[in-house]
């Protein structure tokens, strides 16, 4: 009996890797096949356009001439992008809005975090509410602030006229700092929010009893926000800043409803310049090399948030 307990043991043990490995391959088999969908989408949707676009910013085509895509020219496009002023005044605009959007943003947002985060039924209430702005599309927002700021019969145009009787009837769009100022409050008023809820889940993330301690000690609030809170929401302001920055630096749908770019060339961003390139002036190949370089400077920051979101998950 012990030596068939043997034989048969011996017959078993050579059989359980492959077991094992016939189990893990067809395991690998069935997450392949869940996945390919996805793979098939992404692949369709974004890899395809993107390879697709890096080969047309290399060719010479302009629809005006020819339906396809003509002679290899190689980095040209790239190199005229650097003569080109339309091209670095799209840079400077987008670097501004950046900078006024996501400064204003961050600031607004943790002013209301700071007042908010707190416990509280009216807080809760106003918590609630915060993410109706972001759920607005970019496109809905830039018509509504268009027509608010309308000096006929525009609500904010009446409300700065009433405050400042000088602006009364004030034409905003026509002046380009104003056009710049606006269209950043209008993408500060949907990101803000959205921001604050970000901060106040970070807030009531920090132990009631650090700042306890920090009163008894006899620490001011200014002391308490500086030295407390500030450091230890350090790493959601970091994650919260680089995404607005991404969000910012490919802003469209709100110039195209609010400023179509304008007065002149005062709000024409990176991204509203590579669609007037391509389907105003029809220069695809042009209008590729710029997109490129679009999603290059997006890649680097996409990047960053990645690293940083998954550190904080490991």
């Amino acid at each position: 009996m012990a030596l068939k307990h043997e034989r048969t043991l011996a017959v078993a043990l050579p059989n359980r890797p492959a077991r094992e490995r016939t189990a893990r391959r067809q395991r690998n088999i069935a997450r392949i096949i869940l996945l390919a969908p996805a793979i098939i989408v992404v692949l369709a949707t974004t890899t395809y356009p993107l390879i697709s676009a890096a080969l047309v910013s290399l060719r010479d085509w302009n629809l005006t001439y020819s339906p396809n895509p003509q002679a290899w020219v190689g980095l040209r496009n790239y190199s005229n992008a650097l003569q080109d002023t339309s091209f670095i005044n799209a840079i400077e605009v987008t670097l501004e809005f950046t900078v006024v959007s996501v400064a204003l943003s961050m600031v607004l947002a943790l002013a209301m975090a700071l007042v908010l985060y707190k416990p509280g039924r009216a807080n809760v209430l106003t918590r609630s509410v915060l993410i109706l702005p972001f759920a607005v599309s970019a496109a809905l927002k830039g018509y509504s602030w268009r027509f608010m700021l309308d000096p006929g019969y525009g609500v904010y145009s009446k409300m700065i006229g009433f405050l400042f009787p000088p602006a009364q009837g004030y034409l905003w769009f026509t002046q380009k700092s104003w056009s710049l100022v606006f269209l950043a409050m209008s993408e500060v008023w949907g990101w803000a929010p959205l921001m604050a809820l970000m901060f106040i889940g970070g807030l009531s993330a920090i132990s009631p009893e650090i700042f306890e301690a920090a009163r008894v000690d006899g620490a001011s609030a200014w002391t308490v926000f500086v030295h407390i809170m500030l450091p230890l929401l350090r790493p959601i302001l970091f994650v919260a800043m680089l995404l607005k920055i991404i969000f910012s630096l490919k802003v469209f749908d709100q110039i195209v409803t609010m400023t179509g770019g304008g007065p002149g060339d005062s709000t024409q961003t990176l991204n509203y310049y590579v669609y007037q390139t391509a389907f105003r002036d029809l220069n695809m190949g042009y209008a590729s090399a710029l997109a490129i370089v679009l999603v290059i400077v997006l890649s680097l920051f996409s990047f960053v948030y990645v690293r940083i979101v998954i550190g904080k998950a490991e």
